[in-house]
């Protein structure tokens, strides 16, 4: 026997308790759940607000008391961030960070987008076999090619731009990418894209009209996922970024830290200067992150 309530015709009522005992009984229900959900949520977040607080205090306020103190105090300034942008390269590094992050994202997008739709709908020779080796490509490390990859970027003069970290990323955010893509692909309605064959669409007309609005939360997923990692990364930077007007600010800031070793003002303005676009971008594409997670899960 259901305990939910019916109402005339046998249909049962979905819109939950009617009576104020009710929804006060409802509601105490769930507090555990939000409170926990509370807890971790301060926990997670405690770190990046005590470095944001960091960042706006005097230097003699840091050395004498706790950032957590400043509730007291409530002494704030902006000395920190402009004593950062004007110290050596770090608003160049900047720049070289949006330089490298945004190509680096749109490129394995794009291509990325391609080969699923193709490994999707596009019925080719070899095509399943073709697909299990770009999913094996996403168990070698990429560590293992760093070498052979320099060196033959060494050659062509890719480490001396931006060329070499951007083909760099592309070529190994490209399996991830396309495992993600094609799952959610394969999901879409076939009659709709049968039907556009049959009104005489093209391939790419299918996939620019079709395909691609109906894919946004996996892409969007994918481009949050690939942005955050381009511009926090510091190993490839390390590699291929072989100039030193070139550097991002996650090597830049390096520099930072070997020339203010004690000014903890300045590193947490550096640390958070460098956190700021990826928590924008994050927080900004956050419905289609959860969405695109869940891409391909349910067919």
């Amino acid at each position: 026997m259901s305990d939910s309530p019916e109402v005339p015709g046998g249909l049962v009522n979905r819109e939950g308790p009617s009576t104020l005992s009710g929804r006060i009984l409802e509601r105490l229900n769930k507090t555990p759940i939000h409170i926990g959900l509370g807890i971790v949520a301060v926990i997670w977040l405690a770190p990046t607000i005590g470095l944001l607080v960091t960042s706006f205090r005097p230097r003699s306020d840091i050395q004498a008391t706790g950032w957590w103190e400043t509730i007291n105090t409530l002494r704030f300034t902006t000395e920190n961030y402009s004593s950062v942008l004007n110290a050596q390269g770090m608003l160049q590094a900047f720049v070289n960070n949006i330089i490298i992050s945004v190509p680096s994202t749109i490129l394995p997008l794009v291509i990325g987008s391609l080969a699923a739709y193709a490994f999707s709908w596009i019925k080719f020779p070899l095509r399943d076999t073709l697909f299990l080796t770009v999913i094996a490509l996403m168990m070698i490390p990429a560590q293992v090619a760093f070498i052979p990859i320099l060196q033959l970027f060494a050659q062509v003069g890719f480490t001396r731009n931006f060329m070499g970290i951007w083909l760099t990323h592309t070529a190994f955010a490209l399996p991830f990418g396309i495992f993600l893509l094609r799952n959610f692909f394969i999901t879409l309605p076939k009659d709709l894209i049968e039907a556009a064959r049959i009104d005489g669409a093209s391939r790419f007309g299918i996939f620019r009209t079709i395909v691609v609005p109906l894919s946004v939360p996996a892409i969007a997923a994918y481009g949050i996922f690939q942005f955050l990692w381009v511009w926090n990364d510091l190993l490839m930077a390390l590699v291929f970024v072989q100039e030193p007007r070139n550097w991002p600010l996650t090597r830049q800031i390096s520099t930072l830290l070997s020339q203010y070793g004690t000014e903890w003002n300045l590193l947490a303005a550096g640390a958070f200067l460098l956190m700021i676009v990826p928590l924008v971008v994050f927080f900004s594409l956050q419905r289609y992150f959860v969405q695109g997670l869940l891409a391909g899960s349910v067919k």
